[in-house]
């Protein structure tokens, strides 16, 4: 498993980072862990609405609609988170 190290963290970043650690009962890596783990949540969650609206204004409007992706490198992602 890879590993991080965080040198000059802010005090009031280390602050609240200490204090829902304590609320939730998990040690400060753990919570560091998944404040991080929702924040990629988070990113991902934001690029697919995009996405989704960009298609959607698209069909809306009569245009054709180009992916990126092949439909296998897609749902190989999908399975992958």
């Amino acid at each position: 498993m890879a590993s991080l190290q965080i040198r000059e963290l802010p005090e009031h970043v280390y602050r609240m980072l200490a204090d829902k650690a304590q609320r939730e009962r998990r040690s400060l890596a753990q919570q560091a862990i998944v404040e991080l783990d929702k924040l990629t949540e988070a990113e991902g969650r934001s690029r697919r609405l995009r996405t989704v609206a960009a298609l959607q204004a698209a069909i809306k409007e009569g245009r054709s609609v180009v992916t990126r992706l092949e439909p296998a490198d897609a749902i190989r992602e999908d399975r992958d988170r």
